[in-house]
């Protein structure tokens, strides 16, 4: 392999040492520039972001932004800040490429106010695929949870009430709506059909998916809404999306249907989803992600009898940064042999 032109990378988010590694040894067209030194401890596989009682000093955070700016791609978003983007970008005319660690990324892209001339020379990729299999089970024990009326049973269990029986659903008998197609809401159309569930499709093209009936637009969702046993959103956050599950949808779904987020909080109107959950409409609500993180001490969600929360943790996967360094591997092969990239940030969203 001719590795004579080599692409400048700085690491802009805490990494271990042996992914970086494993990047160079994937490509070798590619040199991770990193200071660890520079960058905060990660708690956790998967922590982007790193110890937020890191700081650095006037001197690193010159030594750090310098780094930044002569980079012709980053592995990640500086500090996870919009506004350290924005600088990097404004800063640095030969950046080509950010790969950022979100499969919602385009998001972040967005909050950084980028000027269309830095859209169209800096090309923004996602992690999009990452997590797909890690939240597609989750939102596979959403329906669940909310077919075999866990909130019911955990309240029994702190009660140590053992009542008279009751029947419960069956995700076989049920129809469930994916709302968004992505790599996220296609492996969970898949193991929702495995498991016998009619799979509706609301997405914003037209996709054929294995194991989906049929896809409409999202412009249909209050329609298909209707034929809901339960409601799965996997859509990432954006200004098109913010809302799009709210009070007409939420009524429209049959009584005491269960909803599941796994892509965005703000993509459902948590105002009008209390509602429904305290009026019944919606008997089960399983909620990975809310509309402001972390969720409010004083949000009813919390203590509505109906809601299981998890704390934007479904993702979490200890094969996920390995997984995240293998792509920005991939995309840097195809970023230098003039290939399309994967999961590329559509500047109209952002």
């Amino acid at each position: 392999m001719d590795v004579t032109h080599r692409l400048r990378m700085v690491l802009a988010t805490p990494l271990e040492e042996d992914l970086c590694r494993l990047v160079e040894q994937l490509e070798p067209r590619v040199e991770l520039v990193r200071d660890h030194d520079l960058l905060p401890p990660m708690r956790r596989p998967g922590d982007h972001g790193g110890d937020p009682s890191f700081r650095r000093t006037p001197e690193q955070q010159a030594q750090f932004e310098t780094l930044l700016d002569s980079a012709e791609a980053l592995y990640g978003i500086p500090d996870v800040s919009p506004d350290a983007l924005a600088r990097t970008v404004a800063a640095n005319p030969r950046l080509r490429w950010v790969q950022t660690m979100a499969a919602g990324g385009g998001a972040q892209v967005a909050a950084a106010g980028l000027a269309a001339a830095d859209l169209e020379r800096v090309t923004f990729t996602t992690s999009a695929g990452v997590h797909a299999g890690t939240l597609a089970e989750f939102a596979l024990f959403g329906v669940l949870a909310g077919a075999k009326t866990l909130p019911r049973l955990q309240a029994q269990q702190r009660e140590r009430d053992w009542s008279d029986r009751w029947f419960m659903g069956q995700v076989r008998d049920q129809t469930v709506v994916v709302v968004g197609l992505g790599a996220i809401g296609r492996e969970t159309a898949r193991l929702l059909a495995a498991v016998g569930a009619r799979v509706v499709g609301a997405n914003r093209s037209q996709v054929a998916v294995d194991g989906v009936e049929r896809t409409v637009g999202l412009d249909r969702l209050a329609e298909v809404a209707a034929e809901a046993d339960a409601l799965v959103v996997t859509l990432p956050g954006a200004a098109a999306t913010t809302g799009l599950v709210d009070a007409s949808v939420l009524a429209a779904l049959r009584p005491g249907a269960t909803v599941v987020n796994v892509g965005r909080g703000t993509v459902i109107d948590e105002d009008a989803l209390v509602d429904a959950l305290r009026a019944g409409t919606v008997g089960c609500a399983v909620l990975d992600v809310t509309a402001t993180e972390p969720l409010p001490t004083d949000s009813p969600l919390w203590d509505l009898p109906n809601v299981v929360i998890s704390p934007h943790t479904a993702a979490l996967s200890t094969a996920e940064d390995r997984r995240i360094a293998e792509l920005t591997a991939e995309n840097a092969r195809r970023l230098l042999d003039g290939e399309p990239l994967r999961n590329v940030v559509d500047p109209a969203d952002s």
